[in-house]
């Protein structure tokens, strides 16, 4: 039988310290009933001789410190999962929230989960199809990694998310795919957008939601990103199924450790995030990969607003830091109203040459790749040498790189939200383009594929 406290000395913003506690441990979920009657849950933050620093995940509102008592429960935070969360919808700390049946949970897992021995770990290497051309053709994702989405406030972020859970996909291979979706701190209205855009389209059918919205406690948030993997993992290695994890918005995770952070009078770091930041962040994003004779894998998409649109932030700084690439949106882009407003040139997936090639996708993947990559970056300088010297001043290559650009971006990249394209119809709107460029500039493709993809008779202006 656990013991009973009502010793509660101190209680600051989601805080509370309790007195002459006895074999408490770090981590331990506790049950604090106030004199009204009412319930409320929190953690074990810290444990000091008999001092035991508690974390409340329902706020501290109407609490007396006299009349409050406090139980143990000698357990940490845990998930009761089953493969019937699929299709569910949960609030931040795994509670359904859909009106639907209790979960009767096939076991109860600890959510801070177990880090995987990177012995263990198999190496990302097969291909996703995510159906955005600037993901599959450009910056592949493939199965294990973690790759992020870099935003800014205002920006579509909400419409890539809800276009990736619904279109991605492992190709022909007929296995069994899932998606996680963790939203953290967003508004009622987007919670509203994400919830109907899965059950419209019938991606809600393969996927489980857990959402924490802006007017939920702050700790909850912090909660949820765990509960989300948790879930992940149980489906992964367990059900064997390929799972995507799209974590949205991390910003608000982060905002929410500092908070809690700075209750505890902890010591700021930079831009008064906690020195552990990044320690805190990888102990989310490592739960993502391939565990070797495992079927499953978890690849992650965890996706963040730079304040200010600021790549240098600590937020998005230290996620590229422990992640894998880096998709960016640009603002530019998104005011031409180009949708998705991906831009290519600083976005990277450190993992794409692995996911790619003949048995994977297609054997000129690579060659296209390098040379749409090289084409487009061609093509803006000589469109700002055109708006600095004129038009005139431009070479007849210069010309064709410029009209590459413009077309690259109206037809490759602007696909619209509802446009799932294959990887062999973004592979061919790839060589399309490519038409645009004389054929002597072509210098990263082997002629071999040029002459397959793009037969003489097919160029426009030779």
């Amino acid at each position: 039988m656990r013991k009973e406290y009502n010793t509660v000395r101190e209680v600051v913003g989601p805080l509370m310290v309790v007195d002459g506690v006895e074999g408490v441990k770090y981590e331990e979920l506790v049950d604090i009933e106030l004199g009204t009657g009412e319930k409320r849950r929190g953690r074990v933050l810290e444990v000091n001789g008999d001092k035991a620093m508690i974390q409340l995940f329902e706020g501290s509102s109407g609490i007396n410190l006299g009349k409050t008592r406090v139980k143990f429960l000698g357990k940490p935070l845990e998930l009761g999962v089953s493969e019937d969360m699929i299709g569910r919808i949960f609030d931040g700390l795994g509670r359904p929230k859909d009106d639907g049946p209790k979960i009767i949970p096939e076991k109860k897992v600890d959510v801070n989960g177990v880090p995987i021995n990177p012995v263990a770990r198999d190496y990302p290497e097969e291909f996703i199809q995510t159906g955005i051309s600037c993901i599959d053709g450009l910056n592949t994702l493939v199965r294990g990694q973690k790759l992020p989405i870099f935003s800014g406030s205002g920006l579509p972020h909400g419409e890539v998310a809800a276009q990736i859970a619904r279109q991605a996909q492992v190709v022909g291979s007929g296995e069994k795919f899932a998606v996680v979706f963790a939203a953290m701190g967003i508004t009622f209205e987007e919670a509203q957008f994400f919830i109907e855009d899965f059950t419209k389209t019938g991606a809600i059918d393969r996927a489980v939601l857990f959402v924490n919205l802006a007017d939920d406690p702050a700790i909850e948030r912090i909660a949820t990103p765990r509960m989300a993997l948790t879930c992940a993992e149980y489906l992964a290695y367990e059900k064997d199924m390929h799972v995507l994890v799209i974590l949205t918005d991390m910003t608000n995770y982060a905002e929410a450790l500092r908070e809690t952070s700075a209750a505890r009078k902890e010591v700021p770091g930079r831009r008064g995030y906690p020195g552990y930041l990044y320690t805190d962040l990888s102990t989310i994003y490592e739960r993502a990969g391939r565990i070797r004779g495992r079927k499953g894998s978890i690849t992650q998409i965890p996706i963040l607003t730079m304040p200010e649109d600021d790549i240098t932030h600590p937020i998005p700084d230290l996620t590229g830091y422990i992640t894998e690439g880096q998709i960016i949106l640009s603002r530019a882009l998104y005011k031409r109203g180009i949708e998705p407003p991906i831009n290519v040139v600083p976005s990277l997936s450190r993992l794409k040459d692995k996911g790619i090639g003949d048995d994977k996708t297609r054997e000129d993947h690579a060659d296209t790749m390098n040379q749409i990559y090289a084409a487009y970056t061609s093509g803006i300088e000589a469109r700002e040498l055109a708006t600095i010297l004129g038009e005139s001043a431009l070479s007849d290559a210069d010309k064709a790189f410029a009209k590459f650009a413009e077309a690259f971006d109206n037809q490759y990249v602007n696909q619209g939200y509802d446009n799932n394209r294959s990887i062999e119809e973004t592979l061919n709107l790839g060589w399309e383009l490519m038409k645009i460029i004389p054929r002597g500039e072509l210098k990263r493709i082997r002629q071999e594929f040029i002459d397959k993809y793009l037969p003489l008779e097919d160029e426009g202006d030779e």
